[in-house]
């Protein structure tokens, strides 16, 4: 009898053993699998904030011809890792969207860190994520840590507690300083202003201010300076063409309702104006080449545009300072002049994509030291080559983004001799179900080469 029951207890043993095996297995397979490191930088930073609707979620972002970078998770990583970005002036400082081990020789460590300080001041486009918050010190540094890491997609490179510190990375609105007056530096010129307004949350807002310079006699301005606050997509500053039509001093044109409708009014007095400065590079400084100046003549005015985009569920605020710095005449050897090629006879059928092609010539040698462009809705894309001469044909500038043109400047200005020129090819697509031809409306289309040159 004794033997039957140790024998029964072995089996019970045996089984309570087995089952408590099969139990710890089972809560062991159970077990969550480890995060990897880009995948905590997914989930905690690009995918919230990065990869959201009209900036970097899909291809069909209103933005993605501009930057053409998608961070969605299935495509992410291999959309930053070894990718060499857009961007012109990170393109030519020899910069990748993310390269392994060098945080400061890719591109989105300088996008997500607000401070320009970092990378000797130079400016890469606007902040990100653009309307929204900075991101926190801690982290840019998981950010930092994980490229200096060697970018991995796999395996654990960096302290996970780094993503959970709150520290701000950059100071807060009501911290904002302004820049001096040119006075302040020691040396002549005006300031202009655009006062501190509010942009509602969830909305973008986009106005126009006319300021007097104040001089009461011509200038010669030979360089541009732009400050404003974060979030701030682009500062242009604009002169007008037809000078009997100016819209009121210091009066605040909004380009959109608060309920995001057009504002036309706003938007037809936008087809008067001819590019003067600025750009979507919104802390800027701008020196035109030695011995050239703009010359701004006695009671001269100057359209004030900036843009904000606000993401958050708060109130931002914008503000922005303009310096225009002055020198003497008789250190002025060549006049600065501005670009307005404008081609106003085409037309775009209904439903179709069409490229129309313009040449402009210069009745007189000139050297071009700057380029923009300007299209509305259907402009897809804007090449300018030069025409004639022993360039023809050479394309020295390209857009894709016709709310935000880019501005090109020429550190070797382009020399045109006369008779020689630029073309304008601009690519239209009309998704409309009407004929689109040159207007002064949304609803209508425009192609015009603005920029800067002197006459040789």
């Amino acid at each position: 009898m004794q033997r039957i029951f140790y024998q029964a207890l072995s089996i019970l043993t045996g089984s309570f053993l087995m089952i408590s095996a099969c139990t710890k297995n089972a809560i062991d397979d159970t077990t969550p699998a480890t995060v990897s490191s880009f995948g905590l930088m997914q989930d905690r930073i690009l995918t919230p904030t990065c990869a959201t609707s009209g900036c970097h979620a899909s291809t069909a972002d209103a933005t993605f011809k501009q930057h053409g970078l998608v961070l969605e998770k299935s495509v992410a990583y291999e959309n930053l890792v070894g990718v060499v970005p857009y961007n012109a002036l990170s393109k030519a400082d020899g910069h990748w969207r993310v390269k392994a081990y060098k945080s400061l020789e890719s591109l989105l460590y300088h996008k997500l860190n607000w401070d320009a300080a970092h990378h000797g001041g130079k400016q890469y486009g606007s902040p990100m994520p653009l309307g929204s918050t900075a991101l926190t010190v801690g982290q840019i540094e998981f950010v930092r840590r994980w490229i200096e890491a060697g970018a991995p997609k796999t395996g654990e490179v960096v302290d996970a507690k780094l993503l959970d510190d709150k520290t701000p990375s950059v100071s807060t609105n009501d911290d904002f300083k302004a820049i001096g007056t040119p006075q302040s530096e020691g040396v002549a010129g005006f300031q202009l202003k655009v006062d501190k307004f509010a942009i509602q949350p969830n909305f973008e807002r986009e106005l126009f201010v006319r300021r007097n310079i104040g001089n009461t006699a011509d200038i010669y301005v030979n360089r541009i300076k732009l400050q404003s606050r974060a979030n701030s997509h682009h500062m242009v500053l604009y002169d007008f063409n037809d000078k009997t039509t100016l819209p009121a001093i210091d009066q605040v044109r909004d380009l959109r309702n608060a309920d995001n409708t057009l504002n036309g009014l706003t938007f037809i007095q936008m087809s008067n104006h001819i590019f003067l400065g600025g750009g979507t590079q919104a802390n800027q400084e701008y020196t035109f080449p030695e011995g050239t100046a703009l010359l701004l003549p006695a009671n001269y005015s100057i359209d004030l545009n900036p843009h904000y985009f606000n993401k958050t569920t708060g109130n931002l605020y914008g503000e922005n300072y303009v310096n225009l710095y002055t020198t003497d005449k008789a250190k002025v050897k060549n006049i600065v002049k501005t670009i307005n090629l404008n081609h106003t006879n085409f037309s775009i059928p209904a439903n179709t994509k069409t490229t129309i092609t313009k040449d402009f010539k210069f009745d007189k040698n000139v050297k071009i030291i700057m380029l923009t462009s300007h299209t509305h809705k259907y402009g897809e894309k804007f090449v300018i080559k030069i025409k004639g001469g022993t360039r023809d044909g050479e394309v020295v500038y390209e857009n894709l983004d016709w709310e935000h043109p880019a501005t090109i400047n020429f550190s070797t200005p382009i020399s045109l001799n006369k008779g020689e020129g630029l073309t304008s090819i601009v690519t239209f697509n009309n998704t409309s179900a009407q004929k689109v031809s040159f207007g002064l409306t949304s609803d209508d289309e425009m192609d015009i080469i603005f920029g800067y040159y002197y006459e040789q």
